[in-house]
């Protein structure tokens, strides 16, 4: 693959902050794709999806009580995020490629009877490689997230949006500082979450992320998400929303799914404030909580 990237030095990652967990990697098309597996092998498998701008340390507060409790944890680093590899190009990034690294991702790591949590674009990624591959996967729960189908995904995402392709959007950690609700990041926190992205070079995946959402019947993959829907509205396996929902992007869709999706009828879904955009953040003991006992392992 000749597409150009950088890669984060080692030393950006040293003593992060409740985050000691060492990467493993996998080649995804002559990229370095980063992630953490942590717990027992033979546990049940929780795949861990982030979305935009985060990576792998969004997760910290729930994979310590995740472990404890016997489940296998792989929460990767999407490509342009993270400890994975950074294309520098912006039109290296696509909604379909980012979803052909994940699968290969999953199938190199040879993940099978999974439970998926995802957040964000970890969402819109992985409910689409569930809607692929539902074999693959065992239980299915999401938190703060949407899958579009060329229709506008409201006020707060616009705004969102508008910010992102500014040009004022080169400060991760400062985001993050913000967005959080519930607590107060630590300088050690903002940091982390900063650290991949040392230079402006790094920030190509950050920056396009947002105008991938197929929000006009004219983005590429609508006709895709339709398809994936109409394979979720027969999905009968158990599927659960945990939400924070004064989140003002996507805070408004957790209804949507539980309305659509058949799996979801029963389930011991939760609204949890208070609480923003990044759930694992604001009340990551929370959610580990209650996917522990969800998938009654407590």
């Amino acid at each position: 693959m000749s597409t150009d990237f950088v890669r984060t030095p080692d030393q950006r990652f040293a003593d992060l902050a409740d985050f000691p967990y060492e990467p493993d990697y996998l080649d995804i098309d002559g990229l370095r794709m980063a992630y953490i597996d942590e717990g027992p092998t033979d546990g049940p498998l929780l795949l861990l999806l982030h979305g935009e701008p985060t990576w792998s340390y969004l997760y910290r507060r729930m994979i310590p009580p995740l472990v404890q409790a016997g489940f296998r944890c792989v929460a990767p680093d999407l490509i342009g995020f993270g400890r994975s590899d950074k294309p520098t190009d912006q039109s290296a990034y696509t909604y379909a490629g980012h979803l052909g690294w994940l699968q290969s991702f999953i199938a190199g790591a040879g993940l099978s009877e999974i439970n998926l949590f995802a957040q964000d674009w970890g969402g819109l990624l992985g409910l689409r490689a569930v809607a692929a591959d539902p074999e693959r996967f065992t239980t299915v729960a999401i938190g703060n997230t949407a899958l579009p189908t060329g229709e506008s995904a409201g006020d707060g995402f616009d705004s969102w949006l508008a910010f992102s392709q500014s040009g004022a959007f080169n400060d991760v950690g400062g985001l993050l500082s913000r967005a959080v609700q519930a607590r107060t990041l630590t300088e050690a926190e903002i940091a982390a979450y900063q650290a991949p992205f040392p230079s402006e070079e790094y920030l190509a995946g950050v920056i396009v992320f947002p105008r991938l959402v197929p929000i006009t019947p004219a983005h590429p993959q609508v006709e895709e998400n339709k398809a994936a829907w109409n394979v979720l509205e027969g999905w009968t396996e158990p599927f659960l929303t945990l939400w924070c929902p004064e989140d003002p992007v996507l805070g408004h869709f957790q209804q949507e799914f539980i309305d659509r999706i058949p799996g979801a009828a029963g389930q011991p879904h939760q609204s949890l404030r208070p609480g923003g955009h990044f759930i694992q953040d604001d009340r990551g003991e929370d959610v580990a909580a209650a996917l522990i006992a969800w998938l009654s392992l407590d």
